[in-house]
C-alpha cells in the first residue's frame, strides 16, 4: 500500500521516526476507512509528507506527524470548500482527514504563464477570509527571518549583494511585523491547486498561517520564475505576471514584490545550504542558483 518513494523519502527525511510511522501507517489507513465507511477506489498517491488513499467520491489524506501539517483541516474549516477542498472528516491526533476528491491535473499544467496566474489570483482573492483562532502569525516568525538572513550573510560572504541582504531585511522590519488578520495558504504555488469538479480549481495542502495575502503571491512566483527560465527577457516576462496576478487577487502590486524579493534572499542562503526540492546538487542545482541570484538583483 505504501508507495517505496515515499517510504524511501520519509525514511531519509525523518529517520527511525519516519521508520516507525510508516510501519503504523496501513492500520492507521484500515482504521480510518472502517471509522467512515470508506471503500478504497484507486490506487495510494503522495506527496512529500502524507499518503492520498482515493475512496469513493473523497480521498482519505494521512500525513507524518510534521509541525507544518498541524493547522491543516483548521484552515480547511475555515474556507469551508470556498476555493479549496471540503473537508469532509478529520482526526488531528493522526494527522489525517477525509477530503474533497478533485483531479489529479494541477494549475501548473496549465499551457499559457498568464492563465496560470490569472487563475490563481482570482483563487487567493477568494480564500483571503479572517483568520480563525489558533493559527500561527506570519508576524511570529519576524525574529527568525532576520536570524535567518544575518546567518547567511556569515555562512556565505559575498554570496548576496549586501544591498539585496539589506532590502530584504527591510521587508521584514516593513511588512512582516504588523500583518492583517487573514488566512495565508503558506504554500500557495501551482502544484497545489488542482481542477475540480464543484470550482474550476481547488487548494490543496495549506499551512494555515495568519498574515498578508501578498505573502502567498510571492510564494507562487518563485516557480514561475523557473518555469519562465528561457524566455528571451525573463524579468519582463515574470513582472507581466506579477501584473496580472495582483490584478487578479486585488493585492498592491508592490507589496506583492516586495515579499517575493525577501524570499527570493531567503531561497539564495537556503539553496546553497540544503539544495532544492527539484536538485539536491549537481548542474540542475548550479541552474537554479544562477537564477535565484539573478532575481535576488533585479527584484530588489
Amino acid at each position: 500500500m505504501i508507495p517505496e518513494a515515499f517510504a524511501r523519502s520519509t525514511i531519509d527525511r525523518e529517520g527511525e521516526a519516519g521508520a516507525a510511522w510508516l510501519a503504523e501507517l496501513p492500520t492507521i489507513v484500515d482504521d480510518l476507512l472502517t471509522r467512515w465507511g470508506c471503500d478504497v477506489d484507486g490506487e495510494v498517491m503522495h506527496g512529500q509528507v502524507g499518503v492520498i488513499v482515493p475512496v469513493r467520491e473523497a480521498v482519505l489524506k494521512v500525513s507524518f506527524p510534521h509541525p507544518g501539517n498541524v493547522h491543516e483541516a483548521d484552515a480547511f474549516a475555515a474556507w469551508d470548500g470556498r476555493g479549496a477542498v471540503r473537508l469532509y472528516e478529520r482526526d488531528d491526533e493522526r494527522f489525517a482527514m477525509l477530503l474533497e476528491r478533485a483531479h489529479g491535473s494541477t494549475l501548473s499544467q496549465l499551457g499559457d504563464g498568464q492563465e496560470i496566474v490569472a487563475a490563481a489570483g482570482e483563487l487567493s482573492r477568494r480564500l483571503t477570509v479572517p483568520a480563525p483562532a489558533g493559527l500561527p502569525r506570519l508576524a511570529d516568525q519576524a525574529d527568525d527571518w532576520i536570524e535567518e538572513l544575518h546567518q547567511g550573510v556569515a555562512d556565505f560572504p559575498g554570496a548576496v549583494p549586501a544591498a539585496s541582504v539589506g532590502a530584504a531585511l527591510e521587508v521584514v522590519e516593513a511588512l512582516g511585523r504588523d500583518q492583517p488578520d487573514l488566512l495565508v495558504h503558506g504554500d500557495f504555488h501551482p502544484r497545489n491547486i488542482l481542477s475540480g469538479e464543484r470550482e474550476p480549481w481547488l487548494a490543496v495542502d495549506p499551512k494555515g498561517y495568519v498574515g498578508d495575502p501578498a505573502y502567498d503571491g510571492a510564494t507562487l512566483l518563485k516557480p514561475r520564475a523557473l518555469a519562465l527560465i528561457d524566455s528571451d527577457d525573463l524579468m519582463k516576462a515574470l513582472n507581466n505576471e506579477l501584473d496580472v496576478f495582483a490584478e487578479a487577487a486585488e493585492l498592491d502590486r508592490d507589496r506583492v514584490r516586495r515579499w517575493a524579493h525577501l524570499q527570493i534572499v531567503q531561497a539564495a542562503f537556503h539553496g546553497r545550504r540544503h539544495g532544492f526540492g527539484r536538485a539536491r546538487r549537481g548542474p540542475h542545482l548550479d541552474q537554479i542558483l544562477a537564477l535565484v541570484d539573478q532575481l535576488v538583483v533585479s527584484w530588489r
